[in-house]
């Protein structure tokens, strides 16, 4: 079990705090996050020309809008996270086999990291997929988020 004292948002009476960043000196900070979405046969099927096509419009086309949109509120979804002006937020929708991988890179130029916006971009594009998909099939699975890469502040990662 993490100690109380080694969690970020948690202040030294154990209640939930933001970060205090003010002292902090603005630097580039990069993150990359991917989500995996595994489709059915008759999904994959109905790909043709990089996209799914339905009644709701171009899938792809369309989760990546929503990833994009996704990752500027995180900051109204997450209750600690920081608002951030993004500077670039790029969602990248690939196949593998029946699996379809999301990539969402995020730069920011400021006090705290952009891994969030990331994981919520990546995370927001495959809710999407599920939704414009769902008519197809409910067998969706929304199989993970993961973050791949974040760079700047204290500790860079690499998955």
């Amino acid at each position: 079990m993490v100690k109380k004292e080694h969690l970020s948002h948690v202040n030294a009476k154990g209640d939930p705090t933001m970060v205090d960043v003010s002292s902090k000196v603005p630097t580039r900070r990069s993150a990359w996050a991917r989500s995996k979405v595994i489709m059915t046969d008759a999904i994959v099927a109905q790909i043709k020309n990089n996209d799914i096509h339905t009644k709701k419009g171009p899938v792809f086309h369309t989760a990546i809008i929503a990833g994009v949109m996704g990752a500027k509120k995180t900051s109204e979804l997450i209750p600690f996270c920081h608002p951030l002006s993004l500077e670039d937020c790029a969602i990248e929708i690939t196949r593998e086999d029946k699996s379809i991988i999301i990539d969402c890179r995020v730069i920011t130029t400021g006090k705290t990291g952009v891994e969030m916006e990331a994981m919520t971009g990546a995370s927001v594009a495959a809710l999407t997929l599920y939704d414009m998909c769902k008519a197809l099939s409910h067998d969706i699975r929304l199989q993970e988020t993961l973050l791949m890469e974040k760079k700047g502040g204290k500790r860079d990662f690499r998955r």
